[in-house]
């Protein structure tokens, strides 16, 4: 059982603000989209979550198995250790170290570790060109390869709660439509809830159960993935309409 709310939060860096009283929900099991086009706040409000950014004003809430949390204040190291695990804009591998060993990596948290071979048999599975390049360098493999990776050391955490910040940057669009299939096929098997910023309505809309869209730095827009597909605005702004 993993949930999120996030209410009136504002944030930004320095004299900087980019959220202006965000408030939105994630319910258990699932998948919510945060769409907007670049510069609107999306990754700032990921960050806000995780505790790379500390919110000036609001609340953000998680409920993992029965236990409410306030991450307000924690350090990204103890938000992870709750259960919750992020897949960040551009990746941010180590890219000096081998897939395998960066997948270890992301299995630190201690509730994770007696779950590593289980865990990474699932990963192997859904995607085996990790396994079949498990001791090559991360730096040295393709975008669509890097995400699928950043994906995978996520998961070996045993989230219970999983953010994705914008997974379809710099990739074509075959690889985008694969990965998307991806995210909804291990959010499936690990029973996860899921938070995804995305810019890519069409492929986003596609596993999403709900959505919000965030136009300079406040929510413009909420409904269903269905509601989301016949609202004006994102006639216009995304589909072109």
């Amino acid at each position: 059982m993993s949930s999120l709310t996030i209410s009136n939060v504002s944030a930004g860096y320095g004299n900087v603000q980019v959220l202006h009283g965000i408030s939105l929900e994630v319910r258990d099991g699932e998948t919510v989209t945060l769409l907007g086009t670049n510069g609107n706040g999306k990754s700032t409000l990921i960050k806000s979550i995780v505790g790379l950014v500390q919110p000036r004003t609001g609340t953000i809430t998680a409920e993992i198995d029965g236990k409410r949390h306030n991450l307000i204040g924690k350090r990204p190291e103890e938000i992870v250790d709750l259960g919750i695990a992020i897949v960040p804009e551009g990746r941010q591998l180590f890219p000096k170290l081998t897939v395998e060993e960066n997948l270890m990596m992301g299995a630190y948290r201690p509730k994770a570790r007696s779950q590593i071979a289980a865990n990474l048999a699932v990963c192997f599975e859904t995607f085996p060109v990790l396994q079949e390049r498990r001791t090559q360098l991360a730096g040295s493999m393709s975008g669509g390869e890097q995400q699928m990776l950043a994906l995978a050391r996520a998961l070996m955490a045993a989230p219970k709660l999983l953010l994705i910040d914008e997974p379809s940057v710099g990739l074509a669009p075959i690889i985008v439509t694969r990965m998307i299939e991806k995210i909804r096929e291990l959010k499936d098997k690990f029973g996860l809830t899921v938070l995804m910023a995305e810019q890519n309505f069409t492929q986003a809309v596609k596993i999403a159960d709900r959505g919000y869209v965030i136009v300079h730095g406040t929510i413009a827009h909420t409904g269903t993935a269905a509601e989301l597909n016949d609202s004006d605005l994102i006639r216009r702004f995304y589909l072109g309409m």
